[in-house]
Order: structure tokens, then C-alpha cells, then sequence
């Protein structure tokens, strides 16, 4: 039995189930209670699950993620929202220096089971300070665990894996995908994290995505079928730890791969797979690896700049047939 709901939903059930589950969850962020969250994902959890375990906080992201970070040292499990991923910069200390690192500066003694989710992206004329997709900054720190879904039954299944993890784990979720619904199982399930997804098959090249961007890449795949290309498209779903292996194999497949983006060209984990496809699999390439990514600049509020700023199908489009020579 499956139903159709929303991203947002889905995930809300994930947070719902595990509170219900495990009495170690619970929730922080800014306006999580009373408000029940800006995209109204935990709506009604305060009066169901009490003060002490849903918690609205000040306006200080450094403030509550370093006690997110004491809390899950105690043994409790926080999942901790960022309004928007931008804000993560300033709570840089007790992310990338605690969260990450204290399970390894310990000798294993003290685990970091905690869940930072990130709200990111474009399109919602948020401009420069609440619109980037951070998640090369996250993958770049060793002893975080990453995670970008772009469907309602990833988001909640991974977000499941990610809160039962006892290693610290970001969730990228895109803002445009809240509103948008999908079948989910109505049975309990979890989606492992590392396990890449193959949204759809193909010979002539490789479409290697994540979050939103997905979703575009099959756009643009059913609008290369039509003129007899035939693409797959490979939704890593997790960023850290990365699937390889389905990376190899759809590689070795196609021989022709580009990796699809939102995240700022410049430094981008795209980067970081074209290299490492580069580096390990070059004799299975017939041509080089392209990147489809966002701009080199600052997210513009302007509605008709920012729709500039970061991939389209079209623009996907255009990249298989550079590639391909077509």
C-alpha cells in the first residue's frame, strides 16, 4: 500500500516516527514549536510531545548547534534545524570542529548521534544570504555523513537512517521540494545511507545528480529520448558516504558522464566526483567529464537573475549533446 504526500510531510513523519520510537529524539530550531516550523513540517509536535523535547530557540545558530552537540555526547539524539543551510557558517565551531571530529578525538568513546537539517537552495527570491546550496562545504569535513534526497520516499526514509546513525548527519533538502508530492509506502521503512538510487536507465551517458537537480536531469532525459539519446540518470541520494560503486558501474556503462548541481561551480563536490571519475575510471571515459552547475556569483533576488542562476533541463540539455558531439 503506498499514498501521495508531500516532501515536507514525509518528513515530518520521519521526525514523527522516530520521537514516537526512540525517547531519546528530539527537536531544536528556530520557530519549531509554537510555529510548528516555517514549512509547517512540525506542526502539532508541541503539544503532543511537550516543551522538553520540542524546542524553539533564540536567534543563535552557534548557540543551540554546540548544545546539540553536549546533548548528543550525553546519549540523546537532536535533530537540530537550521532555518536555511546559509546559517551553518555560524555554527561552524560546533559543527565541523565538535560534531565531526569528536567521535575520532576520542577514540570512539563518545559518539555524536545528532541530525542537522538544512533547508537550501534557489528559487524562492530569498537572495545572497538565504539561497546557496552549501553541500561541499559539509562533504569537505571528514566525520560528517550528508545526505540530499530529491523524493518524499527518500526524504523520509534516509532522514529514519540518519537519526538512528551515531554519527553526526546532514540533511540537505532543497525548498522548492517541500510542496511537491509523491507515493510514499504507507508500511515503516528505512533507506540506508551511502546507497546511491538509478532514477533511470540509459546507455549513451551518465547523469549523476542529487536534491533538486534530479528531477530536472529526468526532464531533460525524456527530452533527449525524443531525439534518441538514451541517458541514465543516478540520484546519489547520499553525498558522504559516497556509492562508488554505482558510480563505477553506471560509468562503466555509459562511458559518457555529467554531474548536475545547483551548488556554485567554483569548489563544488561536482568537482570532487569529476576528479575522482578522472582519476579512477579515465580509461572508461570517451570524453571528458562535464559539469553542470550554478553561477560563479551571488544568489540575485531578482526574479529573472536568479532564474539564470542555476541549472535548468535545457541546460542539461545542452550539456549531454557537448558531450556526445551531437
Amino acid at each position: 500500500m503506498s499514498k501521495k504526500i508531500t516532501v515536507s510531510k514525509a518528513i515530518g513523519e520521519a521526525l514523527h516516527e522516530e520521537m514516537v520510537r526512540d525517547e531519546k529524539v528530539f527537536i531544536m530550531g528556530e520557530d519549531m514549536a509554537v510555529m510548528g516550523n516555517v514549512f509547517a513540517i512540525t506542526k502539532g509536535f508541541l503539544e503532543e510531545f511537550g516543551p522538553l523535547r520540542v524546542i524553539d530557540t533564540p536567534i543563535s545558530e552557534e548557540g543551540f548547534c554546540g548544545m546539540a552537540v553536549g546533548a548528543a555526547m550525553r546519549g540523546l539524539r537532536p535533530v537540530v534545524e537550521l532555518m536555511y543551510n546559509d546559517f551553518a557558517t555560524v555554527a561552524a565551531d560546533p559543527i565541523l570542529n565538535q560534531a565531526a571530529k569528536m567521535r575520532y578525538m576520542t577514540g570512539g568513546q563518545c559518539n555524536i548521534p545528532m541530525v542537522l537539517r538544512c533547508p537550501m537552495g534557489s528559487g524562492r527570491r530569498n537572495a545572497g544570504q538565504h539561497s546557496q546550496s552549501l553541500e561541499n562545504f559539509f562533504c569537505h569535513f571528514p566525520g560528517l555523513k550528508v545526505i540530499a534526497p530529491c523524493t518524499a520516499k527518500d526524504a523520509k526514509g534516509l532522514i529514519k537512517a540518519a537519526i538512528r546513525d551515531d554519527d553526526p548527519v546532514v540533511s540537505m533538502e532543497h525548498k522548492l521540494l517541500y510542496a511537491k508530492k509523491e507515493e510514499i509506502p504507507e508500511e515503516e521503512y528505512i533507506i540506508p545511507l551511502g546507497v546511491a538510487d538509478v532514477k533511470r536507465e540509459g546507455k549513451d551517458l551518465t547523469i549523476i545528480s542529487w536534491s533538486r537537480e534530479v528531477n530536472f536531469s529526468l526532464e531533460a532525459a525524456e527530452t533527449l529520448a525524443k531525439e534518441g539519446i538514451d541517458v541514465e540518470v543516478l540520484d546519489l541520494r547520499t553525498l558522504v558516504p559516497l556509492d562508488w560503486e554505482a558510480i563505477k558501474a553506471s560509468v562503466s556503462k555509459t562511458h559518457n558522464v555529467i554531474i548536475v548541481s545547483e551548488e556554485v561551480k567554483r569548489g563544488s563536490y561536482a568537482g570532487e566526483i569529476s576528479a575522482q571519475i578522472a582519476e579512477e575510471l579515465f580509461d572508461e571515459l570517451d570524453a571528458p567529464v562535464e559539469r553542470v552547475c550554478g553561477l560563479n556569483i551571488v544568489s540575485p533576488f531578482s526574479p529573472t537573475l536568479e532564474d539564470k542562476n542555476f541549472p535548468h533541463p535545457e541546460d542539461i540539455v545542452a550539456a549531454v549533446k557537448r558531450v556526445l558531439n551531437k
